[in-house]
């Protein structure tokens, strides 16, 4: 779970003594539904890196899914496309060291150079409004971890402002023995991350905002199940309204602004829990993008 110490100027926007407790409070609501929570250590992001090509400072510990896929017993740390991010793995660096020594699998995609001819100025409309002013191009791979969804042996992801198809390629080749990689299509270019626009919810059952995507030009495996379009709503960051964190098949963490959305879960039959993390809006997610669950345990219906 992600953490706010040690975070670089870029973050200071969020109310963080706030949000420090109510990332307590949320690790302290996993660990009493028997969940194992881990925590990076306290990184001092805003000291200044460089490579051959550039110099830069951190950015924060706080959004762990950005930077890591977990498929079965493998971490892949991805290539992101932001220069502040280029060293953030290096805060779980400990904790994956622990996870290797039991038996885990570690690899890592290349790491990119993030030259200045990977940006491209952005143009035209994007989903929102929200246009990001660069965006990466093609000349290498660059993946967000957050673009990608793991359902069983199907794998979802989507070309964004920091992945392109060249990372989704790498992927698709990386895992291409054991796993099947999806595009998702959407309906107009998007700057925020997939997770915010798609989201698996149970076995077989699928959030979609059909504002960002066309429900009938998703894959045949998503079609063939139940597709939930997800409410439209006009309370404060609607957009990271979709970025709930599922327990289990019938558990949902939904931040408590997002009224709209625990209404419309609690129809379809889901056990709701509201939870305050209102301050995450700024770094463009909510409870998921704030978590990173390394193993889950799956059971097979009896009937």
């Amino acid at each position: 779970m992600g953490r706010l110490d040690g975070a670089a100027a870029e973050t200071r926007s969020i109310p963080a003594d706030r949000t420090r407790a109510e990332l307590d409070a949320l690790a302290k609501l996993l660990r009493a539904e028997g969940i194992t929570v881990h925590r990076p250590e306290p990184a001092r992001h805003d000291r200044l890196f460089q490579t051959v090509d550039w110099k830069e400072r951190g950015f924060s510990s706080a959004c762990p899914r950005d930077a890591v896929i977990v498929v079965g017993d493998e971490l892949i740390e991805t290539p992101l496309a932001w220069r502040a991010r280029y060293f953030e793995t290096d805060a779980l660096r400990p904790l994956f060291l622990s996870y290797f020594r039991a038996g885990a699998r570690w690899s890592s995609a290349p790491r990119p150079d993030l030259k200045d001819e990977l940006y491209e100025e952005a143009h035209g409309e994007w989903l929102d409004d929200a246009r990001p002013p660069m965006f990466a191009g093609e000349s290498e791979p660059v993946l967000c971890a957050a673009d990608v969804l793991r359902c069983g042996r199907d794998l979802f992801t989507m070309r964004t402002a920091g992945t392109n198809l060249a990372g989704i390629e790498w992927l698709r080749r990386h895992l291409r023995a054991t796993h099947e990689v999806h595009e998702i299509k959407p309906r107009l270019p998007v700057g925020g991350m997939l997770d915010t626009i798609f989201l698996p919810l149970a076995p077989g059952e699928f959030l979609v905002r059909d504002a960002a995507i066309d429900p009938t030009q998703l894959p045949e495996t998503v079609r063939a199940g139940t597709i939930r379009i997800a409410p439209k709503t006009s309370v404060q960051n609607a957009n990271l309204a979709m970025n709930v964190l599922q327990l289990d098949p019938k558990r949902v963490l939904v931040e408590e602004s997002q009224t709209d959305m625990t209404r419309a879960l609690t129809s379809w039959g889901y056990d709701v829990r509201p939870v305050p993390l209102d301050g995450y809006a700024v770094l463009g997610g909510s409870l998921r993008r704030a978590t990173l669950d390394i193993r889950r345990r799956s059971e097979r219906p009896t009937s």
